[in-house]
């Protein structure tokens, strides 16, 4: 079971933790366009799936500032901002904000995702959003890193993320 904490206070979390080397679960997600994309949309290529609460706070902002930044030099690799946030929303958020080069998906239709990948907030103020956390598929579709955020309100370790989807 995942353990996360929001502002210090423990955060029920659905679904079950997963882990590299797993297989990445499969989910259905909503684009901007209103098309589908599941775990099989960007297939053969690296996919840095990035659960977030919402892209209209603080802390999402940053990190998906910075994965913007980083996803402009990665080579078949695709960054995938998922969040409970209506398409509407993220689409005037990246408008916003200039961001091009990250894919945002919500999971607001059945929250597939955050089932899936273990980070769906049960209760609480952020109860149906996403915990914090990032995984990295390879193009074979088997997880390569795995991080939950121990702290909603903490930025994940770029870092290690972007060495993952390096390899």
């Amino acid at each position: 079971m995942v353990s996360i904490t929001l502002k210090g206070n423990p955060v029920k979390i659905l679904g079950e933790e997963i882990r590299a080397g797993q297989r990445a679960p499969d989910y259905r997600l909503q684009l901007a366009d209103m098309s589908d994309c599941t775990a099989t949309t960007h297939a053969g290529k690296t996919r840095i799936l990035c659960a977030v609460p919402s892209l209209d706070t603080g802390v999402c902002n940053i990190e998906m500032q910075r994965f913007n930044k980083e996803a402009a030099k990665l080579a078949n690799a695709v960054v995938i901002c998922v969040s409970m946030d209506l398409p509407f929303a993220q689409k005037r958020w990246c408008g916003a904000n200039g961001v091009e080069h990250v894919i945002t998906a919500s999971d607001h239709r059945d929250a597939s995702f955050g089932r899936a990948y273990g980070c769906l907030v049960s209760g609480g103020p952020l109860d149906r959003c996403l915990g914090r956390a990032v995984f990295v598929a390879g193009p074979d579709g088997a997880l390569k890193y795995v991080e939950y955020v121990p702290e909603i309100t903490q930025e994940p370790n770029y870092e290690a993320v972007l060495k993952a989807a390096a390899k």
